[in-house]
């Protein structure tokens, strides 16, 4: 009964660290569209403006990726079945 009630709350916590996958798309997204918006407005900047943008993207996907292995861990290693 223990080790159903441990695997149940894995696959729960591992569902809702997946959620955290919402949040870098709608940054990037956004990141990205007002960086095409200011390369429209100044085309000069565009090497400086893509530069920024590409590492913004890189910090705020960050977060997803480290939520997609706290994800695979409760799924797959599962430190908790141990314990019982």
């Amino acid at each position: 009964m223990e080790r159903a009630l441990v695997l149940a709350a894995s696959a729960i916590g591992a569902g809702l660290a997946m959620i955290a996958g919402i949040g870098p798309g709608i940054g990037e997204g956004f990141a990205v569209g007002k960086a095409c918006e200011a390369i429209g407005r100044q085309p000069e900047s565009s090497g400086a403006v893509t530069r920024t943008m590409f590492v913004g993207c890189a910090v705020a996907e960050s977060t997803g990726i480290y939520a997609f292995v706290v994800a695979l861990i409760l799924m797959f290693i599962n430190p908790f079945l141990g314990k019982l």
